[in-house]
């Protein structure tokens, strides 16, 4: 089962997706690249800090799927951190692509990431963009565009879907088991 957890920026959604796991030993998968600026660093360091000794963290920064799909133990639940700066390495790796192809490169990602999460409890943290600024750059609007396209791909595939804003948690999808399954 994937849920996909949206919000802004401080918006609470990374808080509200770990509570989720609860006390559950998890796998953590953390997609920062740490060769950023001190200040990355210094949010990398808080995210670290924030989460379970217990939880089991992988850091990958490109190859998200595979990671998903073949860490074991495999009944243990997966929290993606976040798909955002995944969706920015991605867009990095392939910058010397022309814009279509970068596009549906990235895409195709997003949705080996959709299959590798069915069977599996798989909780995804994103970024809503739309709600902002349009950006003042063509990177940067072909990049709000994206992170829109793969938040709506993941949206589709998902059994739940939260938008939180301010701190507080609002469901915009929320399937049964049963429900998920066709049943």
């Amino acid at each position: 089962m994937l849920t996909l957890v949206l919000g802004g920026a401080r918006s609470g959604k990374s808080w509200y997706a770990q509570s989720l796991l609860a006390s559950r030993e998890a796998i953590y998968v953390a997609t920062a690249r740490r060769d950023g600026d001190r200040e990355m660093r210094a949010r990398i360091e808080q995210h670290r800090s924030d989460r379970p000794g217990s939880w089991m963290t992988i850091e990958e920064p490109e190859r998200v799927p595979y990671v998903v799909r073949t860490t074991a133990p495999l009944d243990r639940p997966v929290l993606v951190e976040c798909l955002t700066l995944w969706l920015s390495n991605l867009m990095l790796r392939h910058a010397n692509m022309p814009a279509r192809k970068q596009q549906e490169t990235v895409l195709a990602q997003v949705d080996a990431l959709a299959e590798a999460c069915r069977g599996r409890d798989v909780i995804v943290v994103s970024n809503e963009v739309g709600f902002g600024v349009v950006p003042a750059t063509r990177v940067g609007r072909r990049f709000r565009d994206l992170q829109g396209w793969a938040n709506q791909r993941l949206a589709r595939e998902a059994t739940t879907v939260i938008l939180v804003v301010a701190g507080l948690p609002v469901a915009l999808k929320e399937l049964d088991r049963r429900e998920a399954a066709g049943l």
